[in-house]
């Protein structure tokens, strides 16, 4: 037997996460010194009240959790003889995975008959919350761990994501974006577009003048490098603005038709503190990223 766990930088709500079986780690954010974990400290996210604090000019702080917060998620499922499948966010953009490593090699002593696995998804939000969910339903279908670990090794790099920011000043201050420059934070209007690479990172690889350009350049991404959508679903972030999250899936349909299958979610409040509100952005299945 094996368990799920996923983390709540995949977007994934509680919710969700017991449609599919998933156990949820909480990765937490600090705001006046006072740190929060997601959907321990509180049971249902209020994405308006906490986007509406970033525009009033709060940027919370993020951190990892520590090898001993790991150990106390896992302890209790490898004492009842499960095996542990994390499917977890892009190994790339945290150093929460050093105390991950850590954790997983001290519990390998103390269950040596148990194995703790993961799966990269090499994203963050609606890029990981896409794997999260896929990887999900072949769970609940009864799919071995086998077949789940390998289906994430090939499919891992057919998720593509693509987003702009809004605010630059919130990813100007978290430095997790290659290739921002600062320059544009000069640039009234502009809207840089970020994708998660093939490495599991978020790069800048334009800008647009505008959120509506911007939403159609979103839109041309997914004609461009599209793969089989219909039979993966489409799911759309945003930082609220339910507006704009309408309209591109608007675009969406208009270009694709309603067979599309499409959701739209909130972007969880940790990798919120780095984008900023009325961030939008898509992941869908694609022949590369």
């Amino acid at each position: 037997m094996f368990v799920l766990f996923t983390d709540t930088d995949t977007d994934i709500t509680p919710v969700r996460a017991k449609e599919y079986g998933y156990h949820l780690i909480s990765m937490p954010y600090t705001v006046d010194d006072k740190t929060i974990k997601p959907y321990e400290d509180f049971e249902i996210f209020n994405s308006k009240e906490f986007y509406s604090m970033l525009r009033n000019g709060v940027i919370p702080k993020t951190s990892a959790i520590n090898s001993e917060e790991y150990k106390a998620y896992f302890i209790p499922h490898l004492k009842a003889g499960n095996d542990i499948l994390y499917v977890h966010f892009s190994k790339a953009m945290s150093g929460t995975f050093n105390s991950l490593n850590i954790a997983i090699n001290e519990l390998k002593e103390e269950f040596p008959d148990r194995t703790i696995y993961t799966i990269d998804t090499m994203g963050i939000t609606i890029n990981s919350y896409i794997m999260v969910i896929e990887l999900g339903k072949m769970y609940k279908n009864g799919a071995t761990i086998e077949e789940l670990l390998d289906y994430g090794k090939k499919q891992a790099s057919h998720f593509a994501t693509y987003f702009y920011a809004d605010d630059l000043k919130f990813f100007r201050r978290s430095g997790r974006v290659s290739n921002f420059s600062g320059i544009m934070g000069n640039l009234i209007g502009i809207k840089p577009i970020i994708h998660m690479s093939s490495e599991g990172k978020m790069v800048n690889i334009g800008k647009c003048r505008g959120r509506i350009t911007a939403l159609n350049k979103l839109v041309d991404y997914v004609k461009t490098l599209k793969d089989d959508i219909y039979s993966y679903p489409v799911i759309i972030g945003h930082t609220d603005n339910m507006k704009l999250a309408n309209m591109l899936k608007d675009l969406l349909v208009n270009e694709f038709g309603e067979k599309l299958n499409i959701e739209i979610v909130d972007v969880n409040p940790t990798a919120g503190s780095h984008c900023g509100p009325d961030c939008i952005g898509v992941s869908f299945h694609a022949v590369r990223r």
